[in-house]
């Protein structure tokens, strides 16, 4: 019987731990952390006219829809960054907001307001008029582009 030596090289597994640890770190990096919960449905509406905010750093977010959980009720609610806000506390709670965020000392600072299609205008108009009296005069709406491709 024929018997064959196992000369094969050894691989070198020293550089494995580097990788791993470059690899980690290039997603630590890259990765976005979602900062808020939507805690409000909603689906936005088509527009004709669409732009892409360029510095999203600059951005807050309010959101304002029917709540996803049924225990809050159907009417719809405001919700800035993870708070839910009744439109009798609204003003106070933009003043609130724009006080305690640093971003908004900027004057480049938007803020983007995310409605859903079934919200009255009324409810909107008095998140706008909130916003202008706390200074913050750049808003913002997000919308689909309405074009189908």
């Amino acid at each position: 019987m024929i018997r064959r030596k196992n000369n094969q090289p050894k691989i070198n597994t020293s550089a494995l731990p580097d990788i791993i640890f470059m690899l980690l770190f290039f997603f630590m990096v890259v990765t976005v952390l979602r900062d808020q919960q939507v805690g409000v449905k909603f689906s936005v509406p088509d527009a004709d006219q669409v732009q892409k905010l360029e510095n999203q750093s600059l951005i807050t977010n309010i959101y304002i829809g029917r709540p996803l959980d049924p225990a809050r009720g159907n009417t719809p609610l405001i919700q800035i960054n993870d708070a839910f806000i009744y439109k009798e506390n609204l003003n106070q709670a933009v003043r609130q907001q724009t006080a305690n965020d640093f971003r908004h000392q900027s004057d480049r600072a938007i803020t983007v307001l995310k409605v859903d299609r079934e919200v009255p205008m009324g409810l909107v108009n008095d998140v706008k008029t909130a916003l202008r009296k706390a200074k913050r005069l750049k808003v913002s709406y997000i919308a689909n582009s309405g074009k189908t491709f």
